[in-house]
């Protein structure tokens, strides 16, 4: 999923913390899934361009590229020339185009809250559940004191239609509506519930004193406490 975070320079501080938590993330991502080279892996929200290094995170830190498939509403043409072993397909939202338990991980790095409203944050939860034996699920916090893809803070707080006013008055007109939709904790759970996913945890990545973003992990890989 492309986003403007990726527009600031490389050697911004907001840059190098993205990158930092992109990593800890991925870490902790190898670390729990533990993949092996039979190990399928579907990508939903690929960027068909890239704004920044950390852009297609996992294409660029996999190490076995003939395992993945991708799944995104760009079509691909700059991606299959970076990442030729990847399989990419185009999709208009909704259902995803693959059979029940095509994939051993469905992983998704900061989309969910891009995909629109609550119908289709719940769809989206959903269909990874369907598809995968394991879902791997980032996005950030919604009550994270900064909101990451704009750089505003506080402001995020207020109603969303509010604070969309505040962001065509800035000139970032293009976080308003449905591309941006943050959740917080209790979001999380909500929507997981109306999502039948029950086997599940949320792990809360801290940055200071405030939890940045969350990681949801269910299927056969969660465990069984939840946060």
């Amino acid at each position: 999923m492309v986003t403007n975070i990726g527009q600031n320079q490389a050697g911004s501080f907001a840059y190098q913390i993205s990158a930092f938590n992109r990593n800890r993330k991925w870490e902790f991502f190898l670390e729990r899934i533990i993949p092996t080279t039979q190990t399928t892996v579907l990508d939903v929200g690929f960027s068909d361009k890239e704004y920044s290094p950390t852009d297609n995170y996992l294409e660029k830190h996999y190490p076995y590229l003939n395992n993945v498939t991708a799944l995104g509403i760009d079509e691909p043409r700059e991606f299959v020339r970076r990442y030729p072993q990847v399989k990419a397909f185009q999709y208009y939202g909704r259902e995803f185009p693959f059979s029940d338990r095509e994939f051993d991980v469905g992983w998704s790095n900061a989309v969910l809250e891009h995909v629109g409203k609550q119908e289709y944050q719940i769809t989206f939860l959903k269909e990874i559940h369907r598809v995968a034996q394991i879902g791997f699920i980032t996005t950030p916090n919604k009550y994270f004191p900064i909101e990451v893809h704009t750089r505003t803070p506080l402001l995020h707080y207020l109603p969303k239609s509010f604070f969309d006013q505040y962001l065509k008055l800035i000139g970032k007109k293009w976080a308003t509506g449905d591309y941006l939709n943050l959740l917080s904790l209790k979001d999380l759970k909500r929507l997981l519930n109306l999502a039948g996913i029950s086997n599940y945890q949320i792990i809360k990545n801290r940055l200071f004193f405030f939890t940045l973003d969350f990681i949801i992990i269910f299927g056969a890989g969660s465990l069984q406490s939840r946060c």
